[in-house]
């Protein structure tokens, strides 16, 4: 028996020269934009990535396969302590490093190696990957009492407010936020036609611009309008909205609108997300000044987690009316009182001794 010749079947390029060097570096990044594109994600959240990868190699001073763990904690302890950026942002910055050069672990670590010598590792490891931003954050929103107490204030001032139209619209947004848990960048993007009496036994909202995962654009839902939803959106849209401008019956017309005119259409702009912000803490400013910075929109939407949980719904609902992918997720939006587990302890037991005592049993 004799051996046939074997030709290798990878790469028969050979990179000689610096630009030679450069160009397969833009190559790679050019295929691994090709494929994050390709699985569904934005062009913002593209561009993002493509940001990162970048900046990093400008930190990084020499081509991309050469990098190592010790070059991805020196830039990440140089954004977090030099540049004193946020952790959320340092966070952002190693998850986008974390994939990119997994796709090339996974993809094209035979081709570099045969191409530069070098073999490719993972720069981000266990070791100096940031935890997420949101791991330490308690975000346990006020009990219910006072709660009610916040906007049964804020209410009832609506009335001798100085503008009553911006107080009246911020006061619904973080009764939205507080009775559907919506996100803030969810309800900045309502239109008039989100509202669907039609649907359901209470209506519901058309959610059309829900948080979508790994930047893959929105997630869309439609939430049920319980919880007194219904309600709020009625007063809204026949005594308030129509104040802002004749643009209240036009479907593409935002639910939030702002003071402002947009030229272009000569309808109102949208409200924007540090308007509603302000609002919030303004109204917490002035009826709840124990938590003046702790009670943000985010913090009303584990709020109403927490309270549609304490009411009796179960986790798989919750989760579905705050557009969470994971169960997991949800549950960490739950915050029940201390003498929770004691309480379910004993229902429990109550179940059981029923069962016990019925006859046949």
């Amino acid at each position: 028996m004799t051996l046939a010749a074997v030709r290798s079947l990878g790469p028969s390029r050979r990179l000689g020269s610096a630009q030679e060097l450069e160009d397969f570096e833009q190559e790679l990044v050019d295929q691994y934009a090709l494929a994050v594109s390709g699985s569904g994600a934005t062009d913002g959240h593209v561009t993002s990535d493509r940001s990162v990868i970048f900046e990093f190699l400008r930190f990084l001073g020499r081509p991309l396969w050469t990098a190592g763990p010790e070059d991805a904690d020196r830039f990440l302890r140089d954004q977090r302590k030099d540049r004193r950026l946020a952790r959320s942002t340092v966070y952002g910055k190693a998850k986008a490093l974390g994939r990119f050069y997994g796709f090339l672990l996974a993809r094209y670590q035979g081709e570099i190696h045969a191409l530069t010598g070098h073999v490719i590792c993972l720069p981000i490891d266990e070791f100096n990957r940031p935890h997420s931003p949101d791991r330490d954050v308690a975000r346990v929103p006020p009990p219910d009492e006072e709660v009610e107490a916040l906007f049964a204030a804020w209410r009832d001032a609506l009335p001798g407010a100085r503008k009553f139209l911006p107080a009246a619209r911020d006061y619904f947004a973080a009764s939205l936020w507080r009775r559907a848990g919506l996100r803030i960048s969810e309800t900045v993007m309502l239109d008039i036609r989100d509202w669907r009496p039609d649907l359901g036994e209470y209506g519901k909202l058309h959610v059309r611009f829900g948080k979508g995962s790994m930047g893959r654009g929105p997630k869309p839902r439609l939430v049920p309008a319980i919880n007194s939803v219904d309600v709020l959106l009625d007063w809204w849209l026949a005594d308030v909205r129509h104040q802002f401008s004749d643009d209240w019956a036009a479907p593409d017309a935002p639910m939030l609108p702002s003071e402002r005119h947009d030229r272009a259409t000569d309808r109102c702009g949208r409200a924007g997300d540090d308007a509603l912000r302000s609002g919030l803490a303004a109204a917490v400013s002035a009826w709840l000044p124990g938590w003046i910075g702790q009670l943000t929109p985010h913090t009303l939407r584990h709020y109403c987690a927490s309270s549609l949980y304490s009411r009796g719904m179960d986790l798989k609902a919750i989760q579905d009316i705050l557009g969470h992918e994971w169960l997991s997720t949800t549950t960490r939006y739950i915050h029940v009182h201390d003498g929770h587990i004691e309480q379910a302890w004993m229902s429990a037991n109550a179940r059981v001794a029923s069962r016990l005592e019925q006859p046949g049993r």
